[in-house]
């Protein structure tokens, strides 16, 4: 490694994200989604299809989050329910770790109120708050660009 490059453990990058953030309980975050924040369950389909989902959570791999968030994406690789820079996203995982490090990198696309639920996708179900069967998805549909769980 060059002298001018450090290299940096993922626990480094996880709490320089988490830095950013104000990183909120799952209770809190239910309460910002009733408030209109729209929370981004970044699981993939198969864990989603095996522990359940969070009603009128948006799903987007994590994968493909940067462009299905970013404005500049060509329309039809946007996800049509992300509505502008100033919108609240609350990113959820499985556990809350990889959605520090989405929802970091989405304040650097722009979106500064964006933050993550702290135990993820676990936390929220192990409180005892509303967690559905997900739907089949759309075999056909672009991934990540789909409408919110019912």
């Amino acid at each position: 490694i060059a002298a001018w490059m450090t290299r940096k453990t993922v626990d480094d990058l996880l709490n320089e994200a988490r830095a950013k953030l104000d990183r909120l309980e799952p209770e809190e975050a239910l309460a910002a989604q009733q408030a209109g924040a729209l929370l981004i369950d970044t699981r993939s389909a198969e864990e989603r299809r095996r522990r359940g989902v969070i009603p009128g959570a948006l799903h987007i791999p994590r994968t493909v989050l940067e462009w299905r968030v970013d404005p500049g994406t060509a329309p039809e690789y946007r996800n049509p329910h992300i509505h502008g820079l100033d919108q609240r996203l609350v990113v959820v995982c499985a556990h809350g770790y990889s959605s520090s490090l989405a929802a970091a990198t989405l304040q650097e696309l722009g979106y500064t109120r964006a933050t993550d639920v702290i135990g993820g996708f676990e936390a929220w179900k192990e409180r005892g708050l509303t967690v559905h069967q997900a739907r089949e998805d759309d075999a056909d549909a672009v991934s990540g660009t789909g409408p919110p769980d019912a």
